[in-house]
């Protein structure tokens, strides 16, 4: 597990990335969270005194990894942009995505075909499908989403 202490970030104007909070986590850190990697990965371990789990630690070139911090983590730790966190991480190798059964049933019953291509997504790409069908308010917006992600 990794040790130490760093300062949050936040992007200005950097594309999908504008307004992001963030701490950068160097190549030399994160080598020695897993070893050869030089992808995204998941992490768990503690901000702070804040114990954490699944959160996903991306590259962002020349070798150095960011962890980006949502506003609801923010908020629990009480810090913004400029204060200094303390982490201690290591791999989340027990990370796993949930699918939801509803959507498992469409893949099953009514388009297997569809679970062939969602399977060859990234992790991460399939965990934004699952954000995006369970943040829907009414039923009708999560059967739409649902038909929209199998016939995507």
């Amino acid at each position: 597990m990794i040790d130490y202490n760093t300062i949050i970030h936040q992007y200005g104007e950097n594309g999908e990335k504008t307004g992001w909070t963030y701490v950068v986590v160097p190549f030399d850190v994160a080598q020695e969270i897993l070893p050869g990697n030089k992808k995204a990965m998941r992490v768990r371990g503690w901000l702070d005194d804040l114990p954490v789990s699944g959160m996903a630690l991306l590259p962002a070139g020349e070798g150095e990894f960011i962890l980006a911090l949502r506003a609801e983590i923010r908020k629990a730790l009480h810090k913004e942009k400029g204060a200094i966190l303390r982490l201690r991480l290591e791999h989340d190798k027990d990370f796993k995505l949930e699918i939801p059964a509803d959507l498992q049933e469409c893949f099953e019953f009514e388009q297997p075909e569809a679970l062939a291509w969602f399977n060859s997504l990234s992790k991460s790409h399939q965990g934004y499908f699952f954000k995006w069908i369970n943040g829907a308010k009414t039923e009708q917006t999560r059967a739409n989403r649902l038909a929209a992600t199998i016939s995507a």
